[in-house]
Order: structure tokens, then C-alpha cells, then sequence
């Protein structure tokens, strides 16, 4: 017997939708294929969920928006009848873009695409499974666990159903990221209250002991003590700001924060540095700390300007993503922003470990900007990501929008 019952998410699967099932979980009969009282020319009864020509009705696109897992719906012609919420996000695309277009066209080895339709129609199976990597111009390739299944009642039409491989890896990475992320939070405050505590005895020390000296060139000892004293007390003062400063929330446009902090990096390097914006106006208000969200992505930038020695191209892109998880907790629509710089990339002995405090790939770096824009983040309830290769590097700030 075949169940529909998405086991992972406890949801009904696209599948079931469309064959006309409630999104419930009760264990009432389920009549397959019940007409849905649609009237076309041919007066031709058609399954519950789908419309004339294929057509996805109203109510089932609303069902497979719901979904986590991404949906797109073929005809017998393999081109796009509709896709849901998540298969926009997971391909970049939009529906009104995409509907009416082949499906196998969309990707550069679509032959692959093409193999696994023919596959589910003429191999005599109800459902297809495989694993695939599509790959897409100007994009890193996907690599997707994919289910295709006939639709009952349109011969050749074909739903697809597409998961992300590394989403599982993904979920663990993110629980390592905030479980460290949190202990050492833990350890660095610790660490900065006990160099705190005996700095300011030392200072002051050095102080007394300079107004005692008469020669110049021993006030020259005291003087290097005391600046080193102020330097410590400024990086201590640095560790403990995110604990210090209560948030200011409020209401804000995500792209006023990406305007100004793409002025003022323009301002620093005004040749050779070219800072391109690819926004989604879309994108509702978000409920933030100005500052904190404005310093976040001023180290972010300034980091990709530095690798680049103030000359190349930094893109600055925005888009909505929908049930997302972020530290276990699922959330209907998240914001995306990456920060995608055209650089050397992030050396290949520290990737793992960028968010550590005092780690720096960079000579004279501090090594606390990146720890830093990761605790305001986490204070936000989202997460920064990083993926960099030669050639490539994007931070991706990840957060939720309430």
C-alpha cells in the first residue's frame, strides 16, 4: 500500500494533494479522484486539484505552497504547468516566468531532466526516484533528491517533487555553528571580565609610576605601558559590547541598510571597487536593530573590499525564502542577504573556523569583526553562513521575518 504521508514533515505529500486529500492527518476514507465540478468545453469529469489543461486549481496551488518540499507540475510536453512556493526559491525562478517553458530547458544538462521524464512515463513505474545534480548557468550546481509521479486521469503529465541532498548536512552544520557560536560567547566574556578586572590596576600603576620620573627617556616605558593598557581595554570593550548595549528595535527596510553601508564603502574606495545590487523589492519590513544590522553588514562588505585590495565586483542580493529553519525553529518567510565578492576566497585552513574570535585571514586583522556580526545576527534570530572558493566567496545573513 502506498502511503502519501510525508514522514520527515508529518505533511501529506504533493501527490496526495492533488488527488484530492485534505491536508489532515485523520483516518477517514479518502474517495481518490473525486470530481471537483469543474465545467470545460469537453464536459470531461477531471480529478480534484487539477484544471482544465493541466491547470492546477486555486486551492491545490495554495495546498502545495504549504509544503517544504519544492513541486513543480509538467505536462505531457514537459513544459511547466506550475510550481509551488519552495521550487521558486530553490531554483531562483518565477511562476509567470517559467509557465509555459520546458522544464528541461531551464537547466544546462537538462538531457538528465529529460532521461528521468522518460524514465516514470515508459518504464511502468507509478512513481520515479533518483538522485540528480542539475547544474545552471551563472549558478552553483543543485544537488537534489527527486521523486517524478504520473498523475492519474492526464496521461504524460508528470509531478515532480525536488529536495535539497545536504539539507540534512545543512540542519547539523547550523546546530554546530550556534552550539559553538554560544560556547565561545561564554568564553570570551568570561575571558574579557578577567583581563578587564587587573587592566585598569595596571594602567593606573603606570600612571603613578610616570608622575615619579624625572627622565624622559624611562616616561618613554611608562607611556608604551599605558597605550597597550588602552589598546587592551578597547579590544576587551569590543568583546563585550554585544552583552552591554540593549537592542533597539524597530520596523526597517533591509535595502536602506544595504544602500548605506554601499555608500560609505564607495566612499572608501572610490576606484576600482564596483558594488552591484540585485534587490527583491518585495521583501516586507523587518523588525531589527538599525545599528547593530548596519555594522553586521559594514564588516561583511568591508572584508570583501579588503580581499579585493579596493579593486573588483561585490554584489549585494536580496531575496525572500519560505519555511525555513533556523536553529530548529521553522519559519514561513526568511530574509536572504548575500554578500558575494568575485575575491581570492577565505583560506582553506580557516574556513571552518572564520567565526572564532581572534581568527583572521588577514595580516593586522583583529579577527573579531566576523564573531561579532555573527552574535548580533544570532541575537536577531538568524545566522550567517559562508561558502568560498577561489574566485568566489558569499556570506549569506539568514534571517527570519516576523
Amino acid at each position: 500500500m502506498q502511503h502519501d504521508l510525508d514522514m520527515e514533515s508529518g505533511r501529506l505529500s504533493a501527490p496526495s494533494l492533488l488527488r484530492g486529500r485534505s491536508p489532515v492527518t485523520s483516518r477517514a476514507p479518502v474517495v481518490r479522484n473525486a470530481p471537483m465540478n469543474v465545467v470545460s468545453n469537453d464536459q470531461t469529469e477531471r480529478p480534484t486539484g487539477i484544471g482544465v489543461n493541466g491547470m492546477v486549481s486555486a486551492s491545490a496551488q495554495d495546498s502545495l505552497d504549504l509544503l517544504a518540499t519544492s513541486v513543480v507540475v509538467l505536462d505531457p510536453q514537459a513544459r511547466v504547468v506550475r510550481v509551488n512556493a519552495s521550487a521558486e526559491a530553490l531554483f531562483d525562478i518565477s511562476s509567470r516566468m517559467v509557465i509555459g517553458q520546458s522544464f528541461p530547458k531551464l537547466f544546462a544538462n537538462g538531457h538528465v531532466v529529460e532521461a528521468l521524464l522518460r524514465d516514470a512515463l515508459d518504464g511502468g513505474y507509478e512513481q520515479k526516484r533518483v538522485d540528480l545534480l542539475l547544474e545552471r548557468a551563472a549558478r552553483e550546481p543543485l544537488a537534489l533528491w527527486t521523486m517524478a509521479s504520473r498523475l492519474d486521469g492526464f496521461p504524460g503529465a508528470l509531478l515532480l517533487e525536488f529536495r535539497e541532498q545536504d539539507k540534512r548536512w545543512r540542519v547539523d552544520r547550523e546546530e554546530r555553528l550556534i552550539d559553538s557560536a554560544q560556547a565561545n560567547r561564554e568564553l570570551v566574556r568570561n575571558l574579557a571580565h578577567e583581563i578587564k578586572n587587573p587592566l585598569g590596576g595596571i594602567r593606573g600603576a603606570a600612571q603613578l609610576l610616570q608622575s615619579e620620573l624625572d627622565s624622559a627617556d624611562l616616561r618613554e616605558y611608562t607611556e608604551v605601558i599605558i597605550k597597550e593598557a588602552d589598546r587592551l581595554q578597547d579590544l576587551v570593550d569590543r568583546l563585550l559590547a554585544p552583552h552591554r548595549k540593549a537592542r533597539m528595535l524597530a520596523e526597517l527596510n533591509i535595502h536602506e541598510v544595504c544602500e548605506h553601508v554601499r555608500s560609505l564603502l564607495l566612499a572608501e574606495y572610490p576606484r576600482g571597487l564596483r558594488i552591484v545590487r540585485d534587490y527583491d523589492v518585495s521583501i516586507p519590513a523587518l523588525t531589527g536593530d538599525r545599528e547593530q544590522l548596519v555594522q553586521v553588514l559594514l564588516n561583511l562588505v568591508r572584508n570583501a573590499a579588503q580581499a579585493l585590495h579596493g579593486r573588483g565586483r561585490i554584489e549585494l542580493r536580496t531575496r525572500v525564502v519560505r519555511q525555513v529553519v533556523i536553529a530548529k525553529q521553522r519559519w514561513k518567510l526568511a530574509l536572504e542577504l548575500h554578500v558575494v565578492d568575485d575575491g581570492p576566497g577565505i583560506p582553506e585552513d580557516i574556513r571552518d573556523r572564520i567565526f572564532f574570535p581572534l581568527v583572521s585571514g588577514r595580516e593586522g586583522g583583529t579577527g573579531l569583526g566576523l564573531t561579532l556580526a555573527q552574535t548580533f545576527v544570532q541575537q536577531h534570530g538568524g545566522l550567517i553562513e559562508c561558502d568560498s572558493r577561489p574566485g568566489r566567496t558569499d556570506f549569506c545573513i539568514l534571517l527570519p521575518l516576523q
